[in-house]
């Protein structure tokens, strides 16, 4: 039995009306960052200053835009702003608008790393998918070809996105930039989504245990989503901040949600159809995948699925911070999704 407050008890929050308006930000900054249509000048010191979607192939911006923008749910940014939002008190007023503005950098350059992640997934030498956010896949509308590169140029634009120039009406946050590229890259690397995704290829048409199945999904799935609520917490200037005990509590939180939200996953898999999902229904237990229905059953995994929500809600609590009313109501948006 869960000990930490429900959702709907937290005074004056509505998740709708506060996820609109961050979205609202992402969308308006991603629109304005993703590979935009801009007139290329002839003049060579021109050229020189372009940054990449200035002079890219018009072919190229297009499958990038197509990647990112209209579709998702954008979890990720949201996860970063929230997470901003719980830690924001820490920091002093003439601090607040370039830390602001580093989450904002930050909850862009998270979907941008998500968004390439799944234009290379669903490509034939991965998992091979035609459906993704309700719409053709990227190579499937614009070729193998292109798909691999606009992956490649949204991954590098992910971390452009996360070190601006300096602006000069905003103090320095050149360590806060630092410590936010390398959480994100820690995070997409190796030891985070793409080592998950490489067991994943591996573990096809094996059975695997509980704890395997669990130690894979908290590096596919579950290592960019506890690395967003992180880059969202590390938006302080103070490093004193890091250590203390509301961010192993975060840690914490991001971990449960990120492996509820495969649970979740791999129960619509069988549950839902592909209108509802945008995405092919199905196509784990098609391709003889381990899944959490696989491993534990439905109701099982339905069960799991609600443990984990208590987990977050109460690492929340744990973190003694007073303003985490986005952070719970998205851990019960990612568990009660299908409901």
């Amino acid at each position: 039995m869960s000990t930490v407050l429900p959702i709907e008890q937290t005074p004056g929050f509505v998740l709708r009306d506060w996820s609109q308006q961050q979205l609202a930000r992402v969308e308006q900054a991603l629109d304005a960052w993703v590979a935009p249509d801009r007139a290329v000048s002839e003049s060579s010191s021109e050229q020189e200053d372009h940054v990449l979607g200035h002079a890219a192939p018009a072919a190229l911006r297009e499958a990038m835009r197509y990647s990112v923008l209209d579709g998702g749910k954008r979890l990720r940014p949201l996860l970063v702003l929230a997470a901003r939002e719980a830690v924001r008190e820490l920091e002093p007023e003439a601090m607040r608008a370039a830390l602001d503005d580093a989450a904002l950098r930050a909850a862009c350059a998270v979907e941008l790393i998500h968004a390439y992640s799944l234009v290379h997934d669903d490509m034939p030498c991965m998992d091979n998918d035609i459906l993704r956010r309700g719409k053709p896949t990227v190579h499937v509308k614009y070729g193998e070809a292109q798909a691999l590169l606009a992956g490649d140029a949204l991954q590098a634009l992910a971390f452009e996105i996360l070190t601006p120039a300096l602006v000069p009406s905003q103090p320095p946050v050149y360590a806060v930039q630092a410590r936010l590229c390398r959480l994100l890259a820690c995070a997409a690397g190796y030891e985070g989504m793409a080592g998950g995704q490489a067991i994943d290829l591996a573990s096809t048409g094996l059975r695997l245990t509980e704890d395997q199945l669990r130690g894979m999904h908290r590096l596919k799935t579950g290592a960019l989503l506890q690395g967003s609520v992180m880059m969202g917490a590390a938006c302080l200037a103070d490093d004193a901040h890091m250590a203390v005990t509301a961010f192993p509590a975060l840690r914490d939180y991001g971990a449960a949600l990120g492996l509820a939200f495969q649970v979740v996953d791999d129960i619509l898999d069988v549950t839902a159809d592909s209108a509802t999902l945008g995405k092919t229904a199905g196509k784990d237990a098609a391709q003889d995948k381990p899944t959490y229905v696989s491993v534990l059953g439905l109701e099982n995994s339905l069960a799991y699925a609600q443990a984990l929500l208590d987990q977050a809600l109460q690492a929340l609590q744990r973190s003694q911070l007073t303003n985490t009313a986005a952070l719970r109501a998205l851990a019960d948006m990612v568990v009660n999704r299908g409901s």
